[in-house]
């Protein structure tokens, strides 16, 4: 379990968590930079910062869940692939080997 102090855009809390006390403060430190960023384009308002960090993170998140359903669907095609070419190889050996078996009777 771990604790993290959260000193951002006026607030003070601590918060704790199942995670290590390092992961969550790296997620700290990447929202830092995001509301950094967003601070400098002229918003100072606490609460416009947090709204605007927050759908941008839920921007990433949808977007990263979407390539990941993207390559999952591509992985399955690929495999189904690999199983029709592997089944199809299996059928072409055993045609030659009853073909040779034929030629050897």
């Amino acid at each position: 379990m771990g604790k993290l102090q959260i000193d951002i855009l006026g607030a003070s809390f601590a918060v704790q968590a199942r995670e290590d006390e390092a992961y969550l403060q790296k997620l700290l430190t990447y929202y830092k930079e995001i509301t950094d960023t967003i601070q400098k384009t002229g918003i100072k308002n606490p609460v416009q910062t947090s709204i605007i960090a927050g759908i941008t993170l839920v921007d990433e998140l949808y977007k990263e869940k979407s390539k990941n359903a993207s390559l999952s669907k591509s992985l399955e095609q690929t495999e189904n692939i690999n199983v029709q070419e592997a089944d199809e190889a299996e059928r072409l050996t055993l045609d030659m080997i009853s073909a040779i078996d034929k030629a050897l009777e």
